[in-house]
């Protein structure tokens, strides 16, 4: 769904979408699992930089909810995560901002993303806002085991005859350190 500043200056858009899976790309990060429902409002807003120049910005506000697959961050295994979130988000036409000098920005300048050619994507915005709320580590149970090293195998599910092997001696001074530590 494209909202376009042409069509936003006529009106402001309320949207209530449910989007399939496979209908935005998440990369390797999350895969979606049924629908990907999303609501809220699009609508432009002037700002006025002077008598004469009139940045026309989108604002979408709204929310987004789901049910998401992530990979354990030891075993690569998926795992199902239900994720929502809200959003008020600003965006400007790219370019406006360019002065040709390096400057500093202000803190709410930092929250002003950037659309081309006249328009954004919702499925844009979910995609980022996806991303943005996954968790930053996500285990398929607290005490995974990972896979090892060596073979590769899930050691969740079996135990691997892969040796252990020798230590590294640099490590030896430190061996111990729990035992020496009183708590």
């Amino acid at each position: 769904m494209l909202f376009t500043v042409v069509e936003l200056e006529r009106e402001s858009i309320n949207f209530n979408v449910e989007l399939p899976p496979a209908a935005i790309d998440f990369g390797g990060e999350a895969e979606q699992l049924g629908l990907l429902a999303a609501e809220g409002r699009a609508e432009v807003l002037h700002e006025h930089r002077g008598p004469k120049e009139i940045v026309e910005d989108i604002r979408l506000k709204g929310s987004f909810n789901g049910t998401f697959e992530v990979p354990c961050a030891r075993c690569v295994e998926p795992v199902e995560q239900r994720l929502a979130g809200d959003f008020d988000l600003v965006f400007r036409p790219a370019g406006v901002d360019a002065t040709g000098a390096e400057h500093a920005i202000s803190t709410p300048e930092t929250e002003i993303g950037y659309y081309e050619n006249g328009g954004i994507a919702l499925e844009d915005v979910l995609r980022e806002q996806v991303l943005l709320s996954l968790p930053a580590r996500t285990l398929c149970q607290l005490d995974c085991k990972g896979l090892c090293p060596r073979c590769g195998l899930n050691r969740n599910e079996t135990a691997c005859s892969c040796d252990v092997g020798p230590s590294d001696p640099r490590w030896s001074a430190l061996a111990d350190l729990s035992s020496r530590i009183k708590l």
